[in-house]
């Protein structure tokens, strides 16, 4: 197989990531954050319990075709009425584990796609 090195020409991109935190373009995050090609946001959600409607119509006024929710360090499936949000906005919503969405995230931005990430980091238990 045939590997070559992607190049993100100065947008966001996911460089590293471990428990309780992910680190773009080099720079270490340990609080939940939204990241776009071309900005990174805070997110006011502590954790997966703290998700709410109105944090799901945030993220879904986001100018992107697809957004990745990382639920931490587990997979873990936000309620119905809160993915539907994302149907009616025409917006593919993917939830994975955060390092899945780190990775996938980064994959969609090599391919030119309007993508976002949504990722929910909590503390490492101990």
């Amino acid at each position: 197989m045939k590997f070559h090195l992607a190049r993100t020409n100065g947008r966001n991109a996911f460089t590293g990531y471990g428990s309780g935190y992910v680190s773009i373009n080099g720079a270490r995050y340990d609080k939940s954050l939204i990241v776009l090609p071309d900005r990174i946001l805070d997110w006011d959600v502590a954790g997966f319990d703290d998700i709410t409607l109105s944090a799901f119509d945030a993220l879904a006024a986001l100018p992107v075709d697809v957004l990745m929710l990382g639920t931490g360090a587990r997979l873990r499936f936000p309620p119905a009425a809160c993915m539907r949000i994302f149907t009616k906005a025409r917006i593919g919503l993917e939830v994975m584990d955060t390092h899945a969405a780190c990775r996938t995230y980064n994959v969609l931005l090599a391919e030119d796609r309007r993508v976002g990430a949504a990722m929910l980091m909590t503390a490492p238990a101990g």
